[in-house]
């Protein structure tokens, strides 16, 4: 489809373009254009850009990243096609591995993200060889299916756009989670230990310049982000944002519309 240039909702459009054409190569499941008009919903709520909070979101998640031992980046469909470019820098930026792991699994759609990520320059790619396959145990579904050299051995695991209950059992594996949700109320938020509340396609972008910059810093300085990070206020803090917002602009819309009538 060609978007014209000074459509209102052009960029919205172009990435809504990107998931379809994802599900059209097999990369991106027919349910994750569903979560994706989820996800669009709640970033109506923030404005549609980054709000100050999510930056101190981003921080803590960087600053876990680079401090961990073994920190590994969970890909799935949606994020190889919103993505893949910028999730392969974020991963080499702060030495992480990154994993392909999808609820909908099956060899056409493994495939389909191995060849999206070699395509836009990723070297190693973890979750694919049977031979080192292991499972989540409290896990029924695919996703319990993960690769022994990377999340099973992960410290640290970001899981961009992610099932609430793999978020659950990976804590309960002692594992140290990052996820990107822009619902604050999901399961996935109130299990991680840092939850970014923001659309994925400016996360990703925003941590890369982040990494860039902490990658300067000592292991100190980084251990103090973490430390001052709480999540659970961190949340309200981005529930509290969002409610503000959507009275004021409620009230905002209501009075334009009258006026221009």
């Amino acid at each position: 489809m060609k978007i014209p240039k000074d459509h209102p909702r052009a960029d919205s459009l172009r990435v809504r373009e990107l998931i379809i054409e994802g599900m059209h190569s097999n990369i991106v499941a027919e349910a994750g254009l569903i979560a994706h008009g989820r996800g669009e919903a709640f970033d109506y709520l923030i404005g549609e850009k980054t709000p100050s909070f999510a930056l101190e979101q981003e921080e803590a998640a960087v600053a876990s990243l680079l401090l961990a031992d073994n920190p590994v980046i969970s890909v799935n469909g949606n994020v190889a096609a919103l993505c893949p470019r910028e999730i392969i820098e974020l991963a080499e930026e702060t030495n992480s591995k990154l994993e392909v792991n999808l609820f909908y699994r099956s060899e056409k759609r493994m495939k389909a993200l191995e060849k999206v990520l070699r395509d836009n320059g990723a070297e190693k790619i973890y979750g694919l060889d049977p031979n080192y396959q292991t499972e989540i145990k409290e896990l029924s579904h695919l996703r319990r299916i993960i690769d022994k050299r990377g999340i099973f051995s992960a410290d640290v695991v970001m899981v961009p756009l992610e099932d609430g209950d793999r978020t659950m059992a990976l804590r309960k594996l002692n594992k140290t989670v990052i996820s990107i949700d822009l619902n604050p109320l999901s399961r996935t938020s109130l299990w991680s230990n840092i939850t970014i509340v923001n659309n994925v396609i400016r996360a990703i972008p925003e941590m890369i310049k982040i990494a860039q910059e902490m990658k300067k810093e000592d292991s100190r300085k980084l251990q103090e982000i973490i430390n001052n990070f709480e999540n659970f206020n961190s949340l309200h803090t981005s529930l509290t944002f969002m409610s503000k917002r959507l009275k004021n602009f409620d009230a905002e819309k209501l009075k334009r519309f009258k006026d221009s009538k």
